[in-house]
């Protein structure tokens, strides 16, 4: 770590998560996370206006938190980075007004990023410069996209996405068919290891369609219509079959889909990131799909694949080591930023 580096302190609401990161360079200094997913459990999704009241009561606790583990106060930090968007609109608004603040009365610069580029930066933390250019597949709770990314901090081009559920959000929705709570994703994982992912032929939208995007919303009904069917013959659903083969699925579409994009570009460098990401057999088949094709294959750990202020902390800091002009203090929250905006 080069003590001169600037100091950035990162700022993430775009969900249900107050993230409040710290980065010096390249170097992670602290990842302070506060989630209200528990609130949102018993509605089996996350519900905006408690999300943005949660954000409220977290965000001076978990920045307190932050610079408590990093061994800092305030005043050390050299500038602010935020998530402008993409997000739940009132969350967002409520963690840009807290960096506007902090910003302002601290004489600091602040930079409003994208939700988006910010996962693809944070891999930087784990294993150091991107390439470029590189390859990213981001799939979460709210986006299933893959990016071409020549620089990262100003060019970055989307070439598929989701045309329905997102990849997270298919998680979500089969694990309440399947009763498993909410969210779906780390339950299904674990379910999985236990079932047969070639017990249930269910469908692989989109798969051979000749685009880079993605269809999860029939998946998501083809698992209902087994399970319903299954109830009325009154027969038991096997869940570990079902969580599998749902799980092959899916995955299956995102890593084939990611190849392609990576051999179409001539592109040799793949990053996978969002919360899906930190999924077992996705991380699994994405490996053994890219030693084959002589893709190099970069995915941060589990940590830093869910929402979290490092992720935005570490664009924030590649953003000022590129001299990159900082936002005004009219920063707006863009619940639809598109990711070719990766600074507002």
């Amino acid at each position: 770590m080069i003590r001169d580096e600037p100091l950035v302190l990162g700022i993430e609401t775009s969900c249900d998560e107050t993230g409040v990161g710290i980065v010096r360079g390249h170097t992670l200094l602290a990842d302070a996370i506060a989630s209200s997913v528990d609130q949102h459990a018993r509605f089996g999704g996350v519900v905006p206006e408690v999300a943005s009241r949660a954000h409220l009561e977290a965000m001076t606790p978990t920045i307190e938190r932050a610079l408590a583990d990093a061994g800092l106060v305030l005043a050390d930090v050299d500038a602010f980075a935020v998530t402008a968007g993409p997000g739940l609109p009132g969350a967002l608004m409520v963690g840009v007004a807290a960096a506007k603040a902090y910003a302002l009365s601290l004489g600091k610069p602040l930079y409003g990023v994208n939700h988006l580029a910010a996962h693809v930066c944070v891999d930087q933390l784990e294993h150091g410069p991107l390439p470029k250019p590189c390859v990213a597949l981001l799939v979460s709770g709210g986006h299933s996209s893959i990016l071409l990314v020549p620089d990262v901090t100003g060019d970055v081009r989307s070439l598929g996405s989701t045309v329905d559920d997102a990849a997270g959000e298919a998680f979500d929705k089969v694990a309440r068919v399947l009763d498993l709570g909410f969210p779906g994703g780390p339950v299904i994982d674990r379910m999985a290891r236990e079932g047969d992912p070639a017990a249930i032929a269910f469908p692989r939208g989109k798969y051979n369609d000749g685009t880079y995007d993605f269809s999860f919303s029939g998946l998501k009904t083809a698992v209902a219509r087994w399970v319903e069917a299954k109830e009325r013959a009154g027969e038991p659903v096997p869940v570990a079959d079902v969580a599998a083969s749902f799980q092959e699925a899916v995955v299956d579409v995102l890593t084939q889909k990611a190849l392609k994009v990576c051999k179409d570009n001539g592109v040799h460098d793949l990053l996978i990131g969002g919360g899906v990401a930190a999924n077992s057999r996705l991380r699994a088949l994405a490996a053994a799909r890219c030693e084959a094709a002589g893709v190099r294959l970069r995915v941060p750990r589990p940590k830093l694949c869910t929402d979290n202020g490092a992720m935005v902390a570490a664009l924030g800091s590649e953003l000022v080591a590129c001299g990159v002009s900082p936002s005004t203090l009219e920063l707006p929250a863009d619940s639809s930023l598109p990711i070719e905006a990766v600074t507002l």
